[in-house]
């Protein structure tokens, strides 16, 4: 890593070295939309300004982005100013010392992989991506108990891929995953790391044995490329 893009790496840590900006960096992070400075001081407990200057402070940083946007959605004369809302911004931070570079290796490892062709190793990597979500699964059913109901198994399975970084949250209808761990290869290496990633899901669903929960693929803007479509009549 070039020394610049280290004391970058480094500054993006040490913001988060203050309990309540860690605390305000979390509580944004973890929401599904924009969260206004209100909001984010009544969750963390603190009061409003000090709030703000945090969050601005993350903003920053990189480790936030901003948006002004009306809370009424009144328009017009009289509707007051938009608010300031914040939201998680794409930075990632890692830092390695000494250096680590898993994400060349992952790099050369895919590239080879997709030199091969998707008959040869396409194949393969879904089905070693498969195999071990059937663990990953497995391990998920065995924590869930004896006879786990349905309920229990949606959330062991949240569960089992919020430890792998895929930041699940359930909406209607599905479980819609909020970041995709290996999105530093999906640029050069689309569907290859898409077909990873949904073999990988189906393998956690398969291993906790949970029915009426299918992944597919669906890209969104910011997120995963895989959702799980969940059956209400299950």
């Amino acid at each position: 890593m070039e020394p610049r893009a280290l004391e970058e790496q480094i500054a993006g840590l040490a913001a988060l070295e203050e309990p309540v900006r860690r605390a305000l960096y979390f509580y944004v992070v973890h929401r599904q939309g924009e969260v206004g400075r209100d909001e984010a001081a009544k969750a963390v407990g603190v009061s409003r300004a000090l709030a703000g200057f945090h969050l601005d402070r993350l903003a920053d940083e990189g480790l936030l982005e901003t948006a002004f946007r009306r809370l009424t959605g009144r328009t017009g004369p009289g509707a007051g100013r938009p608010a300031k809302l914040y939201r998680r911004s794409g930075r990632q931070l890692d830092i390695s010392l000494p250096q680590r570079s898993y994400q060349l290796a992952a790099r050369v490892l895919a590239a080879a992989i997709g030199a091969l062709g998707p008959r040869r190793a396409g194949g393969a990597l879904k089905r070693t991506a498969r195999t071990i979500g059937e663990r990953i699964g497995a391990d998920a059913r065995a924590r869930s108990g004896a006879r786990p109901s349905r309920k229990r198994l949606v959330a062991g399975a949240m569960a089992a891929l919020a430890a792998q970084g895929y930041e699940p949250e359930q909406a209607t209808g599905e479980i819609r995953l909020r970041n995709c761990p290996f999105h530093a290869l999906v640029g050069e290496h689309k569907e290859l790391v898409c077909g990873m990633n949904l073999a990988l899901i189906e393998g956690v669903v398969e291993g906790i044995e949970l029915p009426g929960v299918t992944p597919v693929l669906a890209p969104r803007p910011g997120r995963c490329c895989v959702s799980l479509r969940i059956d209400a009549k299950r």
